[in-house]
């Protein structure tokens, strides 16, 4: 195969289509986003991006049928206006591979007559958050009053460390190549999987973009997660010189 393919599936009509990414990360904030918008609405499966970037394995269905690891697009009829959604399992092995997978995303959400980029993630705190804060990173200073209306907090210093990985190179990147590309950021722990943080981040996408969606099965994922992080914290409590939860830190 080449470095990367794109396979078109279908070329739907849309209606002013705004790209949705969740791909694996911080949390797995975005993923679990991105996932919930394909688990609520009507979508089709659109196109998928294969890569030699991406780890050399297959995955295996319930009948023992595999697939070739990629990345998926999903158009979605979110209401009033469509979104298509990006997500799947990996990221980029290497930097240039990053680069290079990013400019295909563009590419596929070009092909969509996309404008609107929206990269969905997590940032770190290090410690348990209840009502986690959603930040905000966009490609053009004119996006940000409306998402500081919606919500979104600007913070000087926040992200430290910028944001890595493809949901920041569809600000670099789409900034440049025209795109208004916005990325939604949840607060989260860093060391367990967060619905509660994703929910936080969809609230935020829901107003700006303009759709309504249900929340009850991720709010049913975020109390299973509260019971097991009130394990965890019993057993670190029950072994002397071992951190409470506001000791740890996110290491990644």
């Amino acid at each position: 195969m080449e470095h990367i393919e794109i396979e078109t599936l279908a070329e739907p009509p849309l209606r002013d289509p705004a790209l949705v990414e969740g791909l694996p990360g911080v949390g797995h904030v975005g993923k679990l986003a991105a996932e919930h918008l394909l688990e609520e609405f009507d979508s089709d499966l659109v196109a998928r991006v294969y890569a030699d970037e991406f780890p050399p394995q297959v995955g295996v269905d319930d009948d023992g049928v595999a697939s070739l690891a990629c990345a998926e697009f999903h158009a979605v009829d979110a209401g009033d206006r469509d979104l298509v959604v990006l997500t799947g399992d990996h990221q980029a092995q290497s930097h240039s591979g990053h680069y290079h997978i990013t400019d295909a995303f563009l590419d596929v959400a070009d092909s969509f007559d996309v404008e609107d980029v929206y990269a969905l993630g997590g940032v770190p705190t290090g410690e348990l958050v209840e009502e986690p804060d959603v930040l905000g990173a966009v490609s053009d200073a004119d996006d940000i009053d409306a998402l500081a209306d919606a919500g979104v907090s600007f913070r000087e210093g926040e992200p430290a460390g910028g944001i890595v990985g493809v949901s920041g190179l569809l600000l670099g990147l789409g900034g440049r190549r025209g795109f208004s590309s916005v990325c939604l950021m949840g607060e989260t722990s860093g060391y367990l999987v967060d619905p509660t943080s994703a929910q936080a981040v969809l609230e935020v996408l829901e107003t700006v973009v303009g759709f309504t969606v249900d929340y009850d099965t991720l709010e049913e994922r975020a109390e299973e997660m509260k019971e097991v992080a009130e394990k965890i914290q019993e057993m670190q409590n029950q072994q002397s010189g071992m951190p409470t939860d506001d000791d740890l830190r996110y290491i990644g």
